[in-house]
């Protein structure tokens, strides 16, 4: 049984808030930030990269040099007939069984537009102008945020995933931000493994940023004993005060 933790995101203190909790775990969907609490496993640990502490390994400089054709362009959080294509053509290559598989071009939308705060949808374009991948970002006082990305599945060969968090990291090194925001990783999932192989990663755990380590060392989270009451958790949140 899923559990999280939530609260609206709107009025003049949003940057404040959405900063203030996504340095404490939490994640945006729309105008609600959230945070896994299960009362069965603590095992969803927001990730994030530390850009001082990235070095590309080989695998990644190929993933880069192999998408060097691509163009990025950073537009408003304005969604297009031509993203709601690509975003399809992924989830039918890609999650076809997922939650998202059966958004229209409405919700697709609200998903893009509906933030209260700095948000950005970064293009990939191939020299003919065809949209190769496209990602959701927010930018937060301390990094970017990559909210939801996607790409053209027939490109698999060109691990754009790997290639977007990687120009994300130099986006990040361009603007002075120590941080990359990665979502959510699951140890054991085969889905989220791609985070885990990021030099300088960490995960938040017990209310604290902390290495990631040895992928395989965090298999105590699955455990149900591992999670903190809910009670608990909600008096250790930080919130920003009205002067901050």
């Amino acid at each position: 049984m899923e559990r999280k933790l939530f609260t609206a995101l709107q009025g003049d203190a949003a940057d404040k808030l959405n900063n203030s909790l996504s340095k404490q775990g939490f994640r945006r969907s729309q105008n609600v930030l959230y945070r896994p609490s299960c009362a069965a496993c603590s095992a969803c640990m927001s990730a994030r990269i530390k850009i001082a502490d990235f070095s590309p390994t080989r695998s990644q400089k190929r993933v880069m040099k192999r998408n060097a054709y691509l163009t990025r362009r950073a537009t408003s959080p304005w969604a297009s007939e031509e993203q709601y294509d690509l975003f399809r053509t992924y989830l039918g290559g890609r999650h076809a069984t997922g939650g998202m598989a059966d958004m229209d071009m409405f919700e697709f939308a609200a998903m893009v537009e509906e933030t209260p705060i700095k948000t950005r949808l970064i293009e990939y374009k191939a020299p003919d102008g065809t949209l190769a991948a496209a990602c959701l970002t927010d930018v937060l006082d301390d990094g970017l945020s990559l909210v939801y990305s996607f790409f053209d599945p027939a490109l698999a060969h060109n691990s754009l995933g790997t290639h977007i968090i990687l120009d994300h990291i130099a986006i990040a090194r361009e603007l002075g931000l120590p941080y990359v925001y990665l979502g959510y990783w699951v140890p054991g999932s085969p889905k989220m493994s791609y985070k885990a192989k990021f030099a300088g990663v960490e995960v938040y755990t017990d209310g604290a940023w902390s290495p990631i380590g040895d992928p395989e060392s965090h298999d105590a989270s699955l455990n149900p004993l591992t999670s903190t009451p809910i009670a608990e958790q909600v008096a250790k949140i930080n919130l920003p005060t009205s002067r901050s």
